[in-house]
């Protein structure tokens, strides 16, 4: 049997879990509190892993090996700065936005939450972000599409839309039917396997090489024939640029596919037993796409063998190192990152869709009905990224550390000022998302997003914008102060007793 015969049964086999999982979440899904957020019965466990799979995508296995293969550990500071953001958005988001999703009015989206939260009669401000959470996860799912059907061309030598129909057939199947827990689920079965493909791959590498020390003077003979330094944080690098890389952290707090994961979750205080379980999850990981970057430069090194793409350094030591079958199963790795993004964003998109946008203005139906509606959102937004996909030499892929930068810029600090601020009024947290968004757009388009990354201007702009207009235009509501100090209460702490 050929290498690709084992390695398209590890494919099939991998494919047929996530249908099959998809089946049973469809079994448990009745209404659409189900669909939109499993019905707040989210295991800690669950909620770590889904949110970890969710949010790391192919870059964990492709991008930051590749990285830390071309230039070295200065690359490693994005990985660094995701996980303190990752860290701070479960230590002080996930609870409180758990209990006031709830507390008020039982929100089950981050824009319902933003209207619920606020007293916004008017919608304003759940339409705008409902629009902001379409327009963005469209495009991001579009990515995601692209990714995979790249992904099957250059593993199997499939056409490029073959590959993308594949990656979309499945996604979207487990997806439209299972919703929201069918995406969680087969996010903690990909979640699991990413984490076990990046584990291994390094140490085997390793042993292969004869150890650490071996790897690491095959390291300093490439670096002194190429004249880079890999075993460097800040050599080659300004200020300025580990700033940069760094403040992808404070994406975190404004992503609804991630954070969605802490309002479904059974109690605020799983929070921490879910922080434990999902930044040991991303400290190992993160570890192991580093080491995979770095062993990857002494393996071929010390081979005398050439990698012509960085970004397939971690396909290419699997290959190499592993049974084919084994390797099909790495393989199933980099797609499980792939898929598990899109299926996330497909739900959130839903929601918008739906909950956000239909129900302001469509007439009520009964909880099935508004299941199906919510399916029907999952396969528009799928045909709308399909065809947006079927170009892939587009931008489209560009525009992926734009949405992150966007949502960061526009939803992080309106997130931490509801939770945290009582004083924070609908015009302020209006005004400061479109600030926040507009400052990115337009840094990251001009010459100045080449030395520090748009989210860090975007980021406090809204904040600045948000805390001074909600200065000027205080909020004059008793029952934002109530639902507040409950939020506080029922997150486990006590409610403060200073004004705005």
């Amino acid at each position: 049997m050929s290498d690709q015969a084992y390695q398209t049964i590890a494919i099939v086999i991998y494919m047929a879990g996530m249908l099959f999982i998809g089946y049973m979440a469809y079994r448990r899904t009745s209404d659409l509190d189900d669909y939109m957020l499993g019905g707040r019965k989210l295991h800690p466990a669950a909620a770590a892993l889904s949110a970890g799979a969710s949010d790391m995508s192919a870059w964990l296995l492709l991008g930051l090996p590749g990285a830390i293969y071309a230039a070295g550990l200065v690359e490693a500071w994005i990985a660094v700065g995701l996980t303190i953001g990752a860290w701070l958005n479960w230590k002080f988001v996930a609870p409180r936005l758990r209990a006031y999703t709830e507390v008020s009015h039982n929100s089950i989206t981050i824009p319902s939450f933003f209207e619920n939260r606020l007293k916004d009669t008017s919608h304003t401000i759940r339409i705008a972000a409902g629009v902001i959470v379409l327009v963005f996860f469209t495009f991001y799912v579009s990515s995601g599409m692209v990714a995979g059907g790249k992904f099957f061309e250059s593993s199997f030598d499939q056409n490029y839309l073959t590959g993308m129909f594949i990656v979309a057939g499945a996604t979207l199947a487990y997806t439209l039917f299972g919703g929201f827990l069918g995406a969680t689920w087969t996010d903690v079965a990909q979640g699991t396997l990413m984490l076990l493909a990046l584990i291994a791959v390094p140490l085997v590498a390793l042993s292969d090489i004869g150890g650490w020390t071996a790897a690491k003077d095959a390291i300093l003979a490439e670096d002194g024939s190429v004249g880079t330094t890999h075993l460097s944080f800040v050599a080659g690098a300004s200020f300025v640029s580990i700033l940069s890389a760094a403040a992808w952290g404070l994406g975190y707090f404004g992503q609804p596919h991630i954070i969605v994961r802490f309002m479904a979750m059974r109690t605020p205080q799983d929070a921490k037993v879910g922080r434990r379980i999902g930044i040991s999850w991303m400290v190992l990981s993160a570890v192991g796409a580093v080491f995979t970057g770095l062993i990857g430069v002494a393996y071929f090194n010390a081979s005398n063998a050439t990698l012509d793409d960085p970004e397939t350094v971690f396909l290419e030591l699997s290959q190499i190192l592993f049974h084919p079958l084994i390797a099909g199963l790495i393989l199933a790795a980099v797609l499980a990152a792939i898929m598990s993004t899109i299926s996330s964003q497909l739900i959130v998109c839903s929601s918008a869709l739906v909950e956000d946008l239909y129900n302001i203005v469509g007439r009520p139906l009964e909880p099935k009905k508004q299941v199906w509606l919510g399916r029907a959102g999952v396969l528009t937004v799928a045909v709308v990224a399909i065809l947006i996909a079927l170009d892939p030499g587009g931008s489209i892929l560009d525009l992926v550390g734009f949405a992150w930068a966007g949502f960061g810029a526009a939803f992080g600090p309106i997130i931490i000022l509801s939770l945290y601020w009582r004083g924070l009024s609908r015009w302020g947290a209006l005004s400061g998302m479109v600030a926040g968004a507009v400052v990115a757009f337009a840094w990251g388009q001009s010459s100045l997003g080449d030395t520090l990354y748009e989210i860090v201007p975007g980021f406090a702009t809204c904040m600045i914008v948000a805390v001074v207009v909600s200065l000027a235009l205080k909020p004059d509501n008793a029952e934002i102060t109530e639902e507040f100090d409950a939020a506080v209460k029922a997150s486990g702490k006590q409610p403060v007793t200073t004004g705005a």
